[in-house]
C-alpha cells in the first residue's frame, strides 16, 4: 500500500490527461481509493462535473512549464498520461510531446515527487523503422525517466474500450464499409488490452515498492492482426464483411481513407495508421509476476466495450 504522509494524511495524487479516455476512466476508481486526487487541466470548467467535490481540480498546461508548480506541490505521485496528436499542432506532436514530457519531468523533480507512472506504446526500439507515433511514446517515457524521479513505465498495444480512438476507428470502419480494401498494416500481429486491463495495471503501480524505474509491457491474451480485430467485431454485432487486400494502399492514403469513413482527422489517422505497421507485441512477461492481473482476451473484451456501447440512455 501506499505510505501516508507525516500527518497521517492519504498521499497526494496528481492526474494529468483527466479529459482523456484513459485518464477519464481512471478518476472515478482513484477517488475510490481514498486517496487525496488533484486533477491538472487546461480547462478546469470542463473537468469539474465530473468528479466528486473533493477531487481537486487545478489549471494547468504541460506545455506551460510556470504552470506546473502548484499542480504538483505536495504530490507523493502523478499520473502522466498525456498525447499531443490529436491536439492543436498534431503535424509537429513530436516536438509538442518532448516539450511537454521536459516541463513535466522538471517539475516533478524540484517538487519533490516520488513517481511518475506513465502509460506508453509498445513496439522495438531496435526497429528503425519504427513509426514517429511509437518513437515519440517511448521519447517520453524516457525523458520522465531522465529526470531521475522513480517512472513506472507501461507499454501497451491499441486500448479496446467504448471511447477509446482506436475502438472508435476500428467500430466505423466496420460498420461503414461492407467491404474493405485492407493495406498491409492489417496483417501486422498486435497484441491488444482491455481498457479494464490497463486501468488495473495503472491503479497497481501505486502499490509497487520503491525500486527504481521499471518498464512493463502489457496486453491481453491474444496476439491478433487489426484484419482479426475488424472480424470479430464484425461477428459479435451480426454483421458480414469482406476484406480484400490491396499491397500499395501507402499510409497517407490510408489516413485520407479513415478520414472519410470514421470520426478520425487525418492526421491523426495517419499517425496511427503508421503505428499499425509496426508489429506491438508483448516479448517481456515481467507484467504478469510484478502484478496480479490476469487480462482478458480479446472476444471479451470486444464484448465488454459493446456492453457499454448499447446501454440504454
Amino acid at each position: 500500500m501506499m505510505p501516508t504522509s507525516e500527518d497521517d494524511d492519504p498521499p497526494m495524487i496528481l492526474l494529468t490527461g483527466g479529459s482523456g479516455y484513459v485518464g477519464g476512466r481512471l478518476i472515478p476508481p482513484l477517488e475510490r481509493r481514498g486517496v487525496r486526487l488533484r486533477c491538472l487541466a487546461r480547462n478546469p470548467e470542463r473537468l469539474r462535473p465530473r468528479v466528486r467535490e473533493e477531487t481537486e481540480v487545478v489549471p494547468g498546461d504541460v506545455l506551460d512549464r510556470s504552470s506546473l508548480d502548484r499542480a504538483l506541490r505536495g504530490v507523493h505521485t502523478a499520473y502522466y498520461l498525456v498525447h499531443l496528436m490529436s491536439g492543436a499542432g498534431s503535424r509537429d506532436f513530436e516536438r509538442a510531446d518532448r516539450q511537454a514530457a521536459g516541463n513535466f519531468a522538471d517539475a516533478a523533480r524540484e517538487a519533490g515527487v516520488r513517481r511518475l507512472i506513465y502509460l506508453g506504446g509498445l513496439g522495438d526500439d531496435a526497429d528503425p523503422g519504427l513509426s514517429p507515433h511509437l518513437r515519440s511514446r517511448h521519447e517520453v517515457g524516457d525523458i520522465l525517466r531522465g529526470s531521475g524521479v522513480e517512472t513506472v513505465e507501461f507499454r501497451a498495444s491499441m486500448v479496446v474500450g467504448a471511447g477509446s480512438l482506436s475502438f472508435q476507428l476500428m467500430k466505423s470502419l466496420t460498420d461503414r464499409l461492407p467491404v474493405m480494401l485492407c493495406p498491409r498494416w492489417l496483417t501486422t500481429p498486435t497484441q491488444p488490452i482491455a481498457v479494464d486491463d490497463v486501468l488495473a495495471y495503472l491503479l497497481a503501480a501505486l502499490d509497487l515498492p520503491p525500486g527504481g524505474s521499471r518498464t512493463f509491457e502489457v496486453g491481453g491474451t491474444d496476439v491478433v492482426s487489426y484484419g482479426d480485430l475488424i472480424r470479430e467485431y464484425a461477428r459479435q454485432v451480426g454483421l458480414r464483411r469482406w476484406l480484400i487486400s490491396v499491397p500499395v494502399l501507402t499510409p497517407w492514403l490510408s489516413g485520407l481513407w479513415l478520414a472519410l469513413v470514421t470520426p478520425a482527422s487525418f492526421v491523426v489517422g495517419r499517425h496511427l495508421i503508421e503505428g499499425l505497421k509496426n508489429p506491438t507485441v508483448v516479448r517481456d512477461r515481467a507484467a504478469l509476476e510484478a502484478f496480479p492481473i490476469r487480462p482478458m482476451g480479446v472476444g471479451e473484451a470486444i464484448r465488454r466495450s459493446l456492453e457499454i456501447v448499447t446501454l440504454p440512455a
